[in-house]
Order: structure tokens, then sequence, then C-alpha cells
């Protein structure tokens, strides 16, 4: 699985509209048949900083990715939203979803 961790750091006038303003590139890449998940939260410590976890199923499916037309528009729309050049980690790490903590149980299963 190809996994991605993105950092962007939003505009303070829009970052309360960022759900709203990635929708359609959200959509889109939940609709890839190679995504297997693509999951934004907003930052605990920043408010302006929104965070997605995304992750393609093998390397032809995140190249499919950044081929596909919902991937160009936003590139082409998200700079007017941003305030500084979103950090990226990218690696390919073995399976394909989340496996169980190991080290923390819900007491009422």
């Amino acid at each position: 699985m190809i996994f991605i961790v993105v950092k962007f750091p939003v505009l303070p006038d829009e970052s309360d509209d960022w759900l709203s303003i990635v929708a359609d590139f959200t959509a889109g890449t939940r609709g890839e048949p190679g995504n297997l998940f693509f999951d934004w939260s907003r930052s605990a410590d920043d408010p302006n900083e929104w965070v997605v976890l995304e992750a393609f199923r093998d390397q032809d499916a995140a190249v499919a990715h950044v081929n596909s037309e919902h991937f160009k528009t936003a590139m082409a729309t998200l700079p007017d939203h941003i305030s500084a050049t979103p950090r990226i980690i990218n690696v390919q790490v073995p399976g394909e979803e989340f496996g169980e903590m190991a080290e923390l149980k819900p007491r009422h299963a």
C-alpha cells in the first residue's frame, strides 16, 4: 500500500470551509478504484492546519490518482486557499488496511 499524509496550512479565513473547498477532490479520490481511504482531520494544535491520510492499493493506483482530473483540478485551485506549501510523507507499507493496536483494547467489548 502507498500511504500518504499531507499537512495543509489553510488561510485562516477559509479554514472553517476547508471540507467544502475540497469536497469534489475528496469525492473523486474516494471513488478511484485503487483508493483505500482518504480521510481529513483538523489539527488539534493549529485550527488552520488540515491533515489528510490517504492510501492507494499500489504504485499504479497512486499514479492514476495523480493523473486524475480531480487531482489536477485540486492542484490548480488549492493554491488560492493555502498559506504555505503543504508538507507530505509518502511511503510504501505492507497490507491494505489498518491493523488492530496491540496495546489497547476496550474494557467493555
